[in-house]
C-alpha cells in the first residue's frame, strides 16, 4: 500500500473509545493519546514500533507509543481506548480473545471497567476543558475551576491524566471534531466549532497524532456516532 491510500471501512466512535473495522492505508510514525489494539482476523499485520518491525495479528501499543502502519494487507479491526478510563492490561485482556465484529468489539469494551475519576479536581479541570473547547482554552482558566495553581494543575495531569494540558486540550479537540462530521456536520463547520483555526489546522493535527490527514482517514470511511 502507498502512504497516500484512503483508509476504507466503518468508524464507531464512543465517549472514550473508537473502534474500526477495514482497510487501513499505510501510516507516517505517531504517537497518540490513546490506547491501540490492532486485531487481524485474516494475514498479519507489520507495524513498526519504536523503530522496531513487529509482524503479527493482534498487537497492544500503549498510550504515546511512537508506531507506524508499515502493511496491512487485508482488513482489520482497530480499537482506540483513552488510558484515562482503561488500563492497558485490562483491556487486551477483554479483547484480544473477543469474537471479531464491531458490535461483539463494543459489547466487550462496554464491559470493561472504567478507571474512576477520584480527584475532584481532575473532573472540574477536565469540565472546564470540555466546556472551553469552541474558542481559547485558557490555562489559568482550567486552574481556577480545579482550584489549584498552574503548576499544580500541569503535575495533576501529567500524573493522573498522562498529557500535558495543551495536549489533553487538542485531543478533546479532535474527538469533538470527529463527533460532529460523524453527526453530519461539513469539516469545516467541525473543525471551527472544535477550536481548530480551519479543517487545514484540523487535518494537520490529524495527521501528527494519527499519521494519517483528514482525507486519507475519513473519505471512504462510513462513520457512526456510539454516544
Amino acid at each position: 500500500m502507498q502512504p497516500d491510500t484512503p483508509w476504507t471501512g466503518r468508524l464507531w466512535l464512543g465517549h472514550d473509545h473508537g473502534l474500526i473495522h477495514g482497510m487501513s492505508g499505510r501510516t507516517a510514525p505517531h504517537s497518540h493519546y490513546a490506547h491501540q489494539l490492532i486485531l487481524a482476523p485474516d494475514r498479519p499485520v507489520t507495524v513498526l514500533v519504536e523503530d522496531n518491525a513487529v509482524t503479527t495479528s493482534r498487537l497492544l501499543i500503549t498510550s504515546q507509543t511512537r508506531h507506524a502502519i508499515v502493511e496491512a494487507p487485508d482488513p482489520v479491526f482497530t480499537v482506540y481506548a483513552e488510558p484515562l478510563r482503561f488500563d492497558a492490561q485490562v483491556l487486551r485482556d477483554a479483547l484480544f480473545d473477543s469474537e471479531l465484529s464491531l458490535s461483539a468489539l463494543d459489547h466487550a469494551i462496554g464491559q470493561c471497567p472504567r478507571r474512576p475519576l477520584n480527584d475532584p479536581r481532575i473532573e472540574r479541570a477536565l469540565a472546564t476543558v470540555d466546556a472551553s473547547l469552541s474558542s481559547k482554552v485558557a490555562a489559568s482558566a482550567v486552574a481556577d475551576a480545579a482550584h489549584v495553581s498552574m503548576s499544580q494543575l500541569q503535575r495533576l495531569f501529567v500524573s493522573q491524566v498522562g498529557l500535558p494540558v495543551r495536549r489533553l486540550v487538542l485531543w478533546r479537540r479532535l474527538r469533538l471534531a470527529m463527533a460532529s462530521i460523524i453527526a453530519g456536520s461539513p469539516v469545516t463547520d467541525a473543525a471551527h466549532a472544535a477550536g481548530f483555526a480551519d479543517s487545514a489546522h484540523f487535518s494537520r493535527s490529524l495527521k501528527k497524532l494519527f499519521g494519517v490527514t483528514a482525507r486519507q482517514a475519513l473519505q471512504h470511511i462510513e462513520l457512526r456516532l456510539l454516544d
